[in-house]
């Protein structure tokens, strides 16, 4: 096992909590007013399939579980489920939305990622720290809009919502934080 700070948790990531294993299907780092910062996380326990919540302070350490990871190529989704190729066998296997948790909505076909493996069986998806989308409905820019102006929402290829600035546009393809579900910046 391998100790991570709590603040280094991300969607897929398998932790050791408590003597179980835990997938982990979304983060969320809160500091709330003058208090000390925490990560809110929704985990799913591998061996009971049960969904708990848990907060982690955020200067905790956390066991990640050792894990074999093997590079799959994303080719496509069929209903409820992912469909991925080994980049060297050229195996194919699939994965289930439940199996997958958050890291759905950063799947673009041929997009190159690394599955878990735990005990020969997959687990879950290491994503990269950030993915380029395709923006696919948002509010038009108003003309008097400035950089400091409120952000607005936009949805994404693969069905994300996040916050983006007043100039992106439909079509416009921006970088967004895997670990936060949040806008980077702009891709030209």
């Amino acid at each position: 096992m391998s100790s991570v700070k709590a603040t280094q948790l991300r969607p897929g990531m398998v932790i050791q909590h408590e003597g179980q294993l835990f997938t982990i299907f979304s983060v969320d780092h809160r500091t709330p007013g003058n208090k000390r910062g925490s990560m809110q996380t929704r985990m799913k326990n591998l061996k009971s399939g049960a969904i708990i919540d848990y907060r982690f302070r955020a200067e905790e350490f956390v066991d990640r579980a050792i894990l074999d990871e093997i590079e799959y190529e994303y080719l496509y989704k069929e209903g409820d489920d992912f469909h991925f190729m080994n980049t060297e066998t050229y195996e194919q296997m699939h994965l289930t939305r439940e199996q997958l948790g958050e890291t759905v909505y950063y799947l673009i076909p041929n997009t190159v990622v690394k599955v878990e493996f735990f005990d020969e069986k997959p687990i879950g998806v290491d994503l990269p720290d950030t993915m380029d989308l395709k923006v696919v409905k948002t509010e038009p820019t108003l003309q008097k809009a400035t950089a400091s102006a409120v952000m607005k929402p936009a949805t994404l290829e693969t069905g994300l919502i996040v916050q983006v600035p007043p100039f992106v546009n439909e079509g416009d393809k921006i970088k967004v934080d895997t670990t936060e579900a949040r806008y980077v910046q702009r891709v030209e």
